[in-house]
């Protein structure tokens, strides 16, 4: 029987030719910024995927279908995530219409985060910074669905609170 290190050593020999082929895909599909970030995810998918792999094909275009699927889910992650945090700064500017709209409205945004419990503003600054709601989760011992729900009350929470100060100026 095969010891966890000798896994992990076979593995890393497949996976040596196929490195470049995962930079460049983890550059195709992700800002500078993410691409560590992807790269990590597609060799995830390969090590989960390796086991499957039965020589029915090259190895390259094996290691070639699993990145790219990995890439395709990711970015389908990345884009909904990204568009489920739209930042509560970018929405409420949107809102107010008065002649210096950033001053007043961030300063009121701020106060409301400042009454958040800690955890709730934790949770709300890691948004706002644009974490991952699964890096999110993984840093407070909370499911990913958890992070989102509490996250989509605490931006509706905050914008009807930002709303009633400004209502009440």
């Amino acid at each position: 029987m095969a010891s966890d290190h000798d896994i992990d050593r076979d593995f890393a020999a497949w996976l040596g030719p196929h490195l470049p082929m995962l930079r460049r895909t983890a550059r195709a599909f992700a800002a500078p910024r993410d691409q560590h970030d992807l790269l990590q995810e597609l060799t995830v998918a390969l090590w989960k995927a390796q086991p499957s792999f039965r020589e029915q094909s090259a190895a390259g275009t094996f290691a070639h279908r699993v990145a790219h699927n990995a890439a395709l889910t990711w970015r389908r992650s990345e884009t909904r995530r990204r568009l489920r945090g739209v930042s509560i700064e970018a929405e409420l500017l949107i809102r107010d219409s008065g002649d210096d709209p950033q001053g007043p409205l961030l300063e009121r945004l701020y106060a409301a985060i400042r009454t958040l419990a800690p955890v709730e503003r934790s949770l709300i600054l890691l948004s706002l910074d644009g974490v991952a709601y699964g890096e999110i989760a993984r840093l407070h011992g909370l499911t990913e669905s958890n992070v989102g729900a509490r996250l989509t009350r605490l931006r509706q929470r905050l914008a009807t609170q930002v709303k009633e100060d400004a209502d009440g100026l």
